[in-house]
């Protein structure tokens, strides 16, 4: 299914100063749409929704939600009916965005909700009611993180990319994909995780679904929040882009490589560290 869409992944090696360089792998590249780390979290998801004989895929999602855009799209290509749960109520009577015009286009539906609604997405009663009115239908959580989607993201990492790196870095948002590459990586590696959100419960939720500790998160570069900007962040995306020809965005990608450059300002890594720095794509919505 997924595999027989996928393309290479090209790595990128980039000079940061006159000591240290990084590598990129470009996952932005695997596929057009279902791009980045998208491809890996929804691959065994939606091979178990074939595998159940489930005809609907429904998910959730914020407006400007790659999860969705990547969720519409898959479920187009092989061949399910698609619904979006959306955070926000009031965007059921606004032009559609860039995302969610991408996933309508894709036959993907809308049902828009409250924020209050929407935090009940994880609960029993809701997921049973979802149930209850789309009985043939198969549920992935928002952002695409569950076992599978783990399951998923440990491939994400080769097996020369467990030889050839001491660190692996990522962005951060629900946990999933981060965990993936904890439960993959090496003795000799340390995972190093940027967080998009403010705050350390994403450190406390990655504690609950792996054993390993030889990672971090850091939220020093989340430039206040999820989806938040600053001066110094929208210049240093563009600075970078035209320096290196590498797209990045604002929520994910461009808060990464942020942290990881001022990181090596002040010499955080130790000397000769092999660092590979996993592009996540994400860059539908820019």
């Amino acid at each position: 299914m997924f595999d027989q869409i996928a393309q290479a992944t090209p790595y990128q090696t980039i000079q940061v100063d006159s000591s240290t360089h990084i590598t990129i792998k470009r996952l932005d590249q695997i596929h057009p749409q279902i791009s980045g780390n998208k491809f890996f979290k929804l691959k065994y998801n939606f091979l178990e929704a074939q595998r159940l004989g489930d005809k609907k895929i429904i998910t959730f999602g914020g407006a400007y939600s790659n999860h969705i855009a990547a969720t519409a799209y898959a479920a187009h290509r092989f061949g399910f009916d698609s619904i979006g749960i959306i955070r926000g109520e009031e965007l059921a009577n606004r032009t559609l965005n860039h995302t969610l015009s991408t996933a309508q286009q894709f036959g993907m539906q809308f049902q828009f909700v409250s924020r209050e609604k929407y935090r009940l997405k994880d609960t029993n009663e809701f997921l049973e009611e979802i149930k209850l009115h789309h009985p043939d239908s198969y549920i992935i959580p928002e952002g695409g993180t569950n076992e599978l989607a783990i399951q998923g993201c440990q491939e994400i990492l080769t097996e020369d990319d467990l030889k050839n790196y001491d660190v692996i870095c990522c962005a951060v948002g629900t946990g999933g994909t981060i965990t993936g590459l904890i439960e993959a990586s090496a003795k000799h590696q340390s995972i190093l995780g940027f967080s998009a959100l403010k705050g350390d419960f994403l450190t406390d939720e990655v504690s609950q679904l792996t054993n390993k500790r030889n990672w971090k998160i850091l939220d020093d570069y989340c430039c206040g929040g999820y989806a938040k900007t600053n001066d110094e962040l929208l210049e240093f995306i563009e600075n970078f882009e035209k320096q290196y020809q590498i797209p990045l965005e604002h929520i994910y990608t461009g808060k990464m490589m942020l942290g990881i450059f001022g990181l090596i300002q002040k010499d955080y890594f130790p000397k000769n560290s092999r660092i590979l720095v996993i592009h996540s794509g994400g860059l539908q919505g820019r």
